[in-house]
């Protein structure tokens, strides 16, 4: 692939490039209720005085999940005006359609549609801000697919496997692979591509002739061990990626050195917080491909709101005041405030010859008072700029410097070792189950479960969210194992204990054994049916909700026992109390078993439950775990253990 020049002809795609434009946001705000509008309004101009072939756009086209009936008449308006009309479209899609566009009932491109007249196809994957959500999987982006001014793509119905199908285009000698992926919890789409759970599909026929372009919408920059995408999993066939969710603009194509392809960040349209990154001047990107050749123009908006942001640390200036100072407080105020005023006179410098800009820009100072400084009074210094600025309320940010956690080089990662089928293997929770017990004290050892069944009750648990896997597992060993003691005719406690060590490991890592897993599953199936739950994948899965720009708190899901309890937050859903005790204990004397039997016997005695919150893949699942004696502490360390696995 090359950056090339490429010029304007028929082999010549013209694409516009952006993402995050965060419609709606602050649309209630006296001064910048209007800036998103404004901005969508001059992206879609630009997009029609360049005569583009289709408009792509990365995610975040809403700021919210619903967004209201202004925002969504304003966009449907400038859709209308811009993306509507008698141009001709002059390529072709060459790929399976319905399985491009699975999210509405008219699985084709909106510019085939007979009863529209599309001139400037626009393409979009969803984001974390405007994600699919409830029992129908439905977001905004849907809304617009189905009126016909928006392509939906990109949108994945599985947790389990993603498969990303591309959008196959033609414009004379050039072919374009167009693929997109929305907005997936980072934890969880991590883990899916460590397990090899992610493909991207390739065409059949000449692979090498298509230029392969990826949009995704994921944290870029590491948050953590795993909420983010290193660029290092996405496949090396790829000639250019669109990087959305990311705000701030690095739209130049930079070369990842190790995978060989280029990476564009647009960023946002749209300052949505006050922080360094936002503070880069706002651009979007004209996209030429010729054959295998790119290159990116850059073109800056002009209706985007001024932001200018500043560091100050009142320890470094000790030459004018210090904490002893006399009056030292109001000397720190008249400092900021002379601060505040340079920034607003270099604003006013820049927006000079350019009517778009907005008149009042965003201020931000961030004073750092650590050392002995006290904070002054914020609202009272903000009334000085009331009529200057366009965030009045918030212009001071008061700060404490704090000890920076050392964070281990990217760079210094491996990627290729989490690929190697060794460490696949070892990321499986059935494994980390059996190296925990392995390396675990005597006393904490499973006295009745193998490891590998409990390991594949945990796994169906999480990924499946089978919820009596775990339940029905344990009540199926229990039943085998109080046959097999009344069949062998043992009574003391002694011979009972070394009976059934011996059971256990008389059935491990045999067919048996896998066996015996795929009953205890199916009957937690059938349980989970007989209440008329359905399938998983038609639930309202919580998880849907994505993460937004500024982090977000795990929340802990309700537990819900049999039958179907309120699924609202503090709601009083039927957990197994009393009546479920009781069935337990007819279930038990069902069995054949009298006072003093081995079912007296301590092991099978009252089994303890313990309840953990652990969050995974960005949901709060709660892990009922009912173990045998002296092993609660045990599902402790364990849940740890496996709470983030590819540690």
């Amino acid at each position: 692939m090359s950056s090339e020049n490429t010029s304007d002809d028929e082999d010549t795609f013209k694409i516009l490039i952006a993402t995050d434009i965060h419609l709606g946001y602050l649309e209630k705000d006296a001064i910048r209720g209007n800036d998103t509008y404004t901005t969508l309004d001059e992206i879609l101009q630009c997009a029609k005085q360049n005569e583009v072939d289709f408009i792509l756009l990365g995610g975040d086209l809403f700021h919210d999940n619903k967004p209201s009936r202004q925002c969504l008449h304003k966009c449907l308006t400038m859709l209308r005006k811009y993306c509507m009309g008698d141009s001709p479209v002059r390529f072709e899609i060459l790929s399976d359609q319905k399985v491009n566009f699975n999210t509405t009932q008219f699985p084709w491109v909106n510019y085939q549609d007979e009863n529209l007249n599309i001139s400037i196809p626009v393409f979009s994957i969803h984001g974390n801000h405007d994600d699919p959500t409830g029992a129908e999987g439905l977001c905004a982006l849907d809304l617009l697919s189905a009126s016909g001014l928006v392509n939906h793509f990109g949108h994945s119905h599985s947790v389990e496997k993603i498969e990303i199908s591309p959008i196959l285009i033609q414009k004379g000698i050039t072919k374009l692979a167009l693929y997109g992926l929305g907005s997936i919890p980072d934890e969880r789409l991590y883990r899916m591509f460590v397990n090899k759970q992610v493909s991207m599909l390739r065409p059949k026929e000449d692979q090498d002739g298509w230029f392969n372009l990826f949009t995704i919408h994921q944290n870029r920059s590491k948050h953590g061990p795993t909420n983010y995408i290193p660029e290092q999993f996405l496949d090396d066939f790829l000639d250019l990626v669109v990087w959305g969710h990311e705000h701030e603009c690095l739209i130049k194509p930079t070369l990842n050195e190790q995978q060989l392809f280029y990476v564009s960040q647009p960023g946002s349209s749209v300052a949505t917080s006050l922080s360094p990154g936002e503070a880069t001047k706002k651009k979007i990107g004209l996209l030429r491909v010729k054959g295998r050749k790119m290159k990116l123009q850059e073109i800056p908006l002009k209706t985007v709101r001024q932001f200018f942001i500043e560091d100050v640390v009142l320890a470094d200036h000790q030459d004018c005041f210090t904490p002893d100072t006399p009056h030292v407080t109001k000397k720190v105020e008249d400092y900021c405030f002379a601060k505040v005023t340079e920034m607003l006179d270099e604003a006013e410098r820049e927006r000079l010859g350019c009517r778009l800009t907005p008149e009042k820009p965003l201020i931000r100072l961030r004073v750092d008072y650590s050392g002995g400084f006290e904070a002054f009074n914020t609202s009272r210094f903000s009334q000085k700029f009331v009529d200057r600025v366009a965030n009045p309320k918030d212009i001071i940010h008061f700060i404490r410097r704090r000890e920076q956690k050392e964070i281990k080089d990217e760079s210094s990662i491996d990627y290729g070792k989490l690929f190697k089928p060794t460490a696949v293997e070892g990321l499986r929770v059935e494994d980390l189950v059996k190296q925990y017990f392995e390396a675990a004290e005597q006393k904490v050892q499973l006295s009745l479960l193998t490891e590998q069944g409990m390991g594949k009750a945990i796994q169906e648990f999480v990924d499946k969210d089978e919820k009596e896997a775990i339940e029905e597992l344990i009540t199926y060993q229990l039943q085998k194992t109080q046959l097999h003691l009344q069949s062998r005719g043992v009574t003391t406690e002694q011979d009972i204990d070394a009976e059934v060590r011996l059971f256990k490991d008389s059935k491990k890592n045999t067919a048996e054994e896998e066996k015996d897993i795929q009953e205890a599953m199916n009957r937690a199936k059938a349980h989970r049916l007989e209440r008329g739950d359905g399938d998983f994948a038609d639930q309202d899965v919580s998880d849907v909700n994505m993460d937004s720009d500024e982090g977000s708190v795990p929340v802990a899901a309700p537990t819900r026992g049999r039958g179907r309890g309120s699924r609202g937050r503090g709601g009083r859903g039927r957990g197994r109390g009393e009546g479920d005790k009781e069935k337990h204990s007819s279930q038990t004397s069902s069995m054949g078993f009298k006072s003093g039997d081995c079912a007296g016997h301590s092991m099978f005695s009252s089994l303890p439950s313990c309840s953990f919150f652990v969050r995974s893949s960005g949901i709060a699942w709660t892990y009922v775990l009912m173990l045998m004696p002296h092993t609660v502490e045990s599902s402790f360390h364990l849940l740890t253990a496996f709470k983030n696995p590819a540690r």
